[in-house]
C-alpha cells in the first residue's frame, strides 16, 4: 500500500473496532486504538499473510502479547478478508469467534492466544526459535505493552532472545505511556526502553507509532541485520483517533454512549474522506 492507503487502512481499523465494541457499548479502547497504525503497517505490506488460508506455512507470524486489544487486530483481519466484516459486531459476546483476549482456537488469522501479559514474549520466542531450527525464512512480529514491560518475564525472554540470536524477531513496544490505571513512571517506571533493549544486545529503535511509513521503514531497517532481536519501540498517545478517548485520563477500559460512538465514527469518516482528496 502507499502512505495514503496505510493511513486509510489506519483510520478503517480504528473505525471498524469501535464498530466492534459498540454493540455494547465498552472494550479495550486505549491500547486498540493506540496500535492501529502498527496493524495498519503490518497488514498493509509488511508482513506475509494469506486470508484465504490463515494456516499457510509460509506467512509471517503475529503475536499480540497485549491480547486484551484484540479489537485492533480483528479489525485488520476482517478488513484484510480474514473473516466476514459483519461478524466485528460479535466481539466479546456469547458464541463469538471474536473473545475479548486473542484465541487462536477462535479467530482466523490469529497464530497464538495472549492476553496474560508478559507470556507473549515466550510464547513468540518459541515460535521465532522454532522457525529458526527448522531453517524457515519466516518473520515472527511480536506487540508488547509498555505496561506490559513491568513483567520480570519480558525481561528473561530478553536475554535468551540474544543469547539465540534470533535474527527474525521483529518485536514493538506500544509506548502510550499508560497502563490501566495510570502513568507508566507512576506505577513502576521502565524508563527508557529503547536503552534497555540495546542493553540486552537487541537492535533498537524508537520512532513516532503513528507514522505508517516510519513503521514500515523501521521493519525494514530491522531486517537488514540478521544476527539479533529487534525491537520498535513505537511513540505512541493512548486513544488515539478516538475523539471520546483520546487525551482522557482513565481510557484503558471504557464505557461509551451511542451518541459518543456515532461522533468518534463520523470523526474517521471526515479523516478518511480528507485523505482520499489529498493529492499522492
Amino acid at each position: 500500500m502507499t502512505t495514503k492507503e496505510l493511513q486509510i487502512f489506519a483510520a478503517q481499523i480504528r473505525k471498524t473496532a469501535l464498530k466492534g465494541l459498540s454493540v455494547l457499548g465498552a472494550g479495550h479502547i486505549g491500547g486498540s486504538m493506540s496500535m492501529a497504525d502498527l496493524m495498519a503497517a503490518l497488514y498493509g505490506g509488511a508482513m506475509r499473510h494469506d486470508p484465504k488460508n490463515p494456516a499457510w506455512e509460509g506467512r509471517d507470524w503475529l503475536v499480540v502479547s497485549k491480547g486484551h486489544c484484540g479489537p485492533a487486530l480483528y479489525a485488520a483481519l476482517a478488513l484484510r478478508g480474514f473473516f466476514p466484516e459483519e461478524e466485528i459486531t460479535t466481539i466479546n459476546q456469547p458464541g463469538t469467534r471474536l473473545p475479548s483476549h486473542c484465541d487462536r482456537n477462535l479467530t482466523p488469522g490469529v497464530d497464538m492466544s495472549t492476553g496474560s501479559l508478559g507470556q507473549g514474549m515466550s510464547t513468540a520466542l518459541g515460535v521465532a526459535w522454532g522457525h529458526q531450527y527448522q531453517k524457515h525464512d519466516s518473520y515472527t512480529f511480536l506487540v508488547l505493552g509498555d505496561g506490559e514491560c513491568e513483567e520480570g518475564q519480558v525481561w528473561e525472554g530478553a536475554l535468551w532472545a540474544h543469547q539465540q540470536k534470533l535474527g527474525r524477531l521483529i518485536a514493538f513496544i506500544d509506548r502510550n505511556e499508560k497502563q490501566l490505571d495510570g502513568y507508566t513512571r507512576d506505577v513502576c517506571d521502565v524508563g527508557d526502553l529503547r536503552q534497555k533493549f540495546e542493553d540486552f544486545g537487541w537492535d533498537a529503535q524508537e520512532i513516532d507509532g503513528h507514522d505508517v511509513t516510519a513503521i514500515q521503514d523501521a521493519i525494514a531497517k530491522a531486517k537488514q541485520t540478521e544476527d539479533r532481536p529487534h525491537m520498535i519501540v513505537l511513540k505512541t498517545e493512548k486513544g488515539k483517533g478516538c475523539t471520546f478517548a483520546e487525551g482522557v485520563f482513565y481510557n484503558h477500559h471504557i464505557k461509551f454512549s451511542t451518541e459518543q460512538y456515532q461522533q468518534a465514527d463520523a470523526a474517521l469518516d471526515r479523516q478518511i474522506e480528507t485523505l482520499q482528496r489529498e493529492e499522492v
